[in-house]
């Protein structure tokens, strides 16, 4: 991409309703679109984004033993009265209209009653389970509030993951492999060191859940951390018996604000049972099959990843989910400093690198504050002074390292970079 055919421009300041420091930063650096309270548009920057965290996290979900499907947004209300969650005292959030033909239909929270009814047609026998479906889909809740950015949204892209297994054994031989994964997902998009394994309330899924909660300023969310142990309690369920469970003291445990960047449920059989979801077992006896779900909101976890990882200057992306790996400052109008730009990204692109080249004729300033603001990992500036020795310099957004190369090691250095 050159930077002189996108369409999309950075602002000096966001907009002055605006308050999260997530959605200032993505609206400055042009990533995003306020569209309203609680809606924004994803543009060119903020789609990549999007996409290439969703693509993370798909990869883990196949390897996970996931299979990957895409369910409806409008939901019948047949399926959920069965289960007492259609009424907006169980679930304040619904978003509900009506057909032309006058039936109600809703815009999906969530995803339990209209998969656990479609599994009817597809698992009779012991022999069918277990079976692991997740999608990415656009998420609908209406939030009374909605006020930081992208981290709470009227709209949102989810990944929701639902395991169907023949037992509660088997169900938490997957569970605790879920688990991992989630830690290895908030590893590699460079919040691992900050996220949490939280026990918290189950709301209207279940009794307890396991959140998963990265400390930030930002967040709403209060928790308790036993930062030895690796685990915390959510404020909301704090009470000696559930310490006691889980053979914490509270003399060890630390208060900080989070907010949830992913969840995980034991459903049991409570969908199952409910919409007649059951299989026969080896014994030939007929069982209700043993549910859960596994959730991460795309959309929040991008949020909360600017909230934890930015600085002064702006975003600072991870190289796993950034939208371009290298962006190359050209500084300077010469034929010579165009031509070494254009050659060094030509033969990146030709490698596989995703590269975004400032081509604009401004000032030097405003390109590296442009850079700055928008936060690909790598910065290369190519200056006539540089190519006059023969090498370019590279910068690390995240740390500030400067490293001068030569021109002919320049794709060896930018893919070490990248690996690393």
């Amino acid at each position: 991409m050159k930077q002189s055919m996108l369409f999309t421009k950075t602002k000096f300041e966001a907009p002055k309703d605006e308050v999260s420091k997530n959605a200032q930063l993505l609206i400055r650096a042009g990533f995003v679109h306020k569209e309203m309270a609680g809606v924004y548009v994803y543009l060119p920057l903020g789609l990549r984004v999007l996409k290439n965290l969703t693509e993370l996290i798909r990869k883990e979900m196949n390897d996970l033993g996931g299979q990957e499907i895409l369910l409806s947004s409008l939901q019948n209300r047949v399926s959920w009265e069965k289960t007492g969650r259609w009424s907006d005292q169980v679930v304040d959030n619904w978003f509900k209209t009506k057909l032309k033909n006058g039936s109600e239909v809703g815009l999906a929270t969530t995803h339990e009653e209209p998969l656990t009814e479609l599994l009817l047609d597809h698992i009779n026998s012991y022999r069918d389970l277990p079976v692991y479906i997740y999608q990415f889909q656009n998420k609908f809740r209406n939030e009374e509030r909605a006020k930081s950015g992208i981290l709470r949204g009227r709209e949102f892209l989810m990944k929701d993951l639902y395991s169907f297994s023949e037992s509660e054994a088997e169900h938490n031989k997957f569970y605790e492999k879920a688990i991992d994964v989630y830690h290895n997902i908030f590893s590699k998009v460079g919040i691992g060191d900050r996220t949490y394994l939280t026990f918290s309330d189950g709301g209207s899924f279940s009794d307890f859940s396991h959140e998963f909660q990265m400390i930030t300023d930002a967040g709403e969310d209060t928790i308790y951390i036993d930062k030895e142990k690796k685990i915390a309690v959510n404020e909301e369920v704090l009470n000696d018996d559930v310490l006691s469970s889980l053979d914490l003291s509270r003399e060890n445990l630390v208060e900080e604000k989070a907010v949830e960047v992913g969840n995980i449920f034991t459903l049991g059989n409570k969908f199952s049972s409910t919409l007649g979801l059951s299989f026969s077992a080896k014994t030939g006896e007929k069982n209700d099959v043993f549910m859960g779900c596994y959730g991460i909101g795309i959309s929040r976890l991008m949020g909360s990843i600017v909230e934890a990882l930015s600085d002064e200057k702006g975003l600072v992306w991870p190289m796993s989910i950034a939208p371009f790996s290298v962006h190359i400052l050209q500084v300077g109008l010469n034929e010579s400093v165009s031509q070494t730009s254009t050659d060094i990204y030509n033969t990146l692109v030709q490698e596989g690198v995703d590269v975004l080249l400032d081509d604009r004729q401004i000032n030097a300033g405003e390109k590296f504050a442009d850079s700055d603001l928008i936060g690909v990992p790598v910065q290369m500036i190519i200056s006539e002074k540089n190519i006059s020795s023969g090498e370019v310099e590279l910068k690390e957004r995240a740390t500030g390292k400067v490293v001068m190369v030569d021109e002919a090691q320049v794709l060896d250095t930018v893919l070490r970079m990248i690996k690393e």
